[in-house]
């Protein structure tokens, strides 16, 4: 054993600083996450979403730093690399709309000008009833990793996908201070 430690003390001291580095990082945007959330009155489960996804991608990075620090060869790696790819390239295809809806969940999160509670009219025309505007305002209950949960006046929910929030036009119809739904000042 002492000589296996005596062999790779390169190895892990490297291994020891990319998981210092990793975690000092994961601090940094964990706390630069929560304070945007703050500041923009996120919903806590959603800043929570995009804390994990942070975590996730750090551990992969991680993961990967390691294989290199441990010894795997560029031309393994490669093939690997490949491989796993190209299965991952296959479930993708396939699964290509949940990948666009959590990527695009993760820009609503840092980007979307709505909150819950908001009222909004989509610009689908799927969803849209010339007959009965009223019915096309919508106030947003929930913001999901995949979708958006919106109620009608008239009490119907509709979930919609994220990834089709950020292609359409939206209007802001009235905005909710808090979570107690009280009109801004501004309305």
């Amino acid at each position: 054993m002492e000589e296996f430690i005596a062999n790779h003390r390169n190895e892990f001291l490297y291994s020891l600083i990319t998981f210092i580095l990793v975690l000092v990082l994961k601090f940094i945007f964990t706390k630069t996450v929560r304070k945007v959330g703050k500041i923009a009155e996120i919903n806590p489960v959603r800043t929570n979403l995009i804390v994990k996804y942070i975590s996730i991608g750090l551990t992969i990075i991680a993961l990967a730093a390691l294989t290199l620090i441990w010894g795997i060869h560029y031309k393994d790696l490669g093939i690997l690399l490949s491989s796993v790819f190209a299965v991952i390239g296959v479930a993708l295809f396939a699964q290509w709309s949940i990948l666009s809806n959590v990527t695009a969940g993760v820009i609503i999160f840092f980007s979307f000008p709505f909150k819950i509670g908001n009222t909004i009219r989509i610009l689908d025309k799927e969803i849209l009833t010339p007959d009965n505007p009223d019915n096309d305002a919508f106030i947003i209950e929930d913001i999901k990793a995949f979708h958006m949960h919106l109620r009608r006046h008239n009490g119907e929910i509709l979930t919609y996908p994220n990834n089709l929030i950020l292609q359409k036009g939206v209007i802001l119809i009235a905005t909710y201070k808090d979570e107690n739904l009280v009109p801004d000042a501004e309305d």
